[in-house]
């Protein structure tokens, strides 16, 4: 990489771009024991902190961009070495100098999505509230409870739309005074952000800030982690602080206040998933669980790799725009641990979770035995 050593050594450059922390590696190799890439093939997040340290002269190959930023490497680091920061600095210096290897090429086509129409669909901005015709939503106003964020996949992805309507459906039920953004919403920036491009984050988190504050949002309900992790870490280090609620967390509020009930019967047997980004990232385990146990009929059982252990989908770190060959994906293995618990529901409460599961069940022994859906859909189910 003649480009980058013309300058400086690599070491420094990713120190600058806020890999600092890789130097303290004392290789001990707890982060490949837990790294779910050794589930599927040989990963080594160790050797690529070590080449870092030594000054790393290539990064044109495929492991750099492996990462789905689970954070399961940095709860068993000893060493607070944060691999996760070390891996997106060296993402960063690829973005820059365009050593995109072909697997990550799909991020090219999202990149311009997010620039000309600030989602990575490349859909047409004006029709990013079109999932809500005929549900009575309205656009936010300063004086209303919450604004409902619903983010790029359920506003445009056939699948998560569904979600997106169960929510509105739930919401409406327990008499919210809520209201979206429509048109006015952009990504949040997190997926393009662990995939390299720090400054079209900036970007379309200062879009998005700017926005909040013009219209006077102070409490913000989203049903991504992806978004709910952005937005309540990341946002403020734009000197801003908005209230940030998960879906999951609201629904558990409101069934507390007595604001909605749940009095219909749900008689299937259930697993829950952790997303990475709600559970491992943010501590979010427990109000999922106690709302869908507040279910009648409804019985919960634990998958293998659950809480802190949970399994990673392979959706984060901007994986969900590449490419994963078959045989290579988390989530055919967190179906098979969903089936061994005999789950006729996998459930879960992130859109790349469910993207990534509804994609594997395709293929799956027990497709016609188990369905995916979110901790959402199925509240719709207790209270319609």
């Amino acid at each position: 990489m003649e480009n980058v050593n013309d300058y400086k050594e690599i070491s420094e450059i990713i120190k600058e771009k806020g890999g600092d922390a890789f130097k303290l590696c004392y290789q001990c190799g707890k982060c490949d024991v837990v790294c779910p890439w050794n589930k599927v093939r040989n990963f080594s997040m160790r050797k690529i902190v070590r080449e870092a340290n030594f000054g790393m002269t290539e990064i044109e190959g495929e492991d750099i961009w492996r990462c789905t930023t689970c954070g399961k490497c940095q709860k068993a680091c000893p060493r607070n070495v944060k691999q996760v920061e070390s891996g997106i600095a060296m993402r960063r210096i690829a973005t820059e100098y365009g050593l995109y290897p072909p697997s990550v090429n799909p991020i090219r086509a999202i990149r311009s999505g997010l620039v000309a129409d600030g989602n990575p669909f490349s859909e047409d901005r004006a029709k990013r509230a079109d999932w809500a015709e005929g549900l009575s939503v309205k656009p936010f106003e300063e004086k209303m409870e919450i604004l409902y964020f619903s983010g790029c996949f359920l506003s445009f992805d056939p699948r998560l739309k569904k979600v997106a309507k169960a929510t509105v459906n739930i919401l409406n039920k327990a008499g919210v005074n809520f209201g979206i953004l429509g048109s006015k919403e952009n990504c949040c920036g997190e997926s393009i952000r662990k995939a390299g491009d720090e400054d079209l984050y900036r970007q379309l988190a200062k879009e998005n800030i700017k926005t909040f504050i013009d219209n006077g949002v102070k409490r913000i309900l989203v049903s991504s982690p992806h978004c709910y992790h952005t937005f309540k870490n990341e946002y403020p280090d734009f000197m801003v602080k908005f209230e940030i609620v998960h879906m999951a967390q609201y629904v558990f509020e409101l069934i507390n206040s007595g604001r909605l009930v749940l009095d219909k019967e749900y008689k299937k047997k259930v697993t829950y998933h952790d997303p990475c980004y709600l559970g491992r990232h943010n501590g979010v385990y427990d109000e999922p669980r106690n709302v869908l146990k507040k279910i009648a009929g409804l019985e919960l059982s634990e998958m293998a790799e659950s809480r802190e252990e949970s399994l990673c989908c392979g959706g984060g770190g901007g994986r969900i725009w590449m490419d994963t060959p078959k045989g290579e994906r988390f989530s055919d293995i967190r179906l098979d641990q969903a089936s061994d618990v005999g789950a006729e529901v996998l459930a879960t409460a992130c859109p790349y979770c469910i993207a990534n599961f509804e994609d594997s069940l395709l293929s799956h022994k027990d497709r016609d035995k188990i369905v995916i859906r979110d901790i959402t859909e199925i509240i719709q189910e207790a209270i319609m």
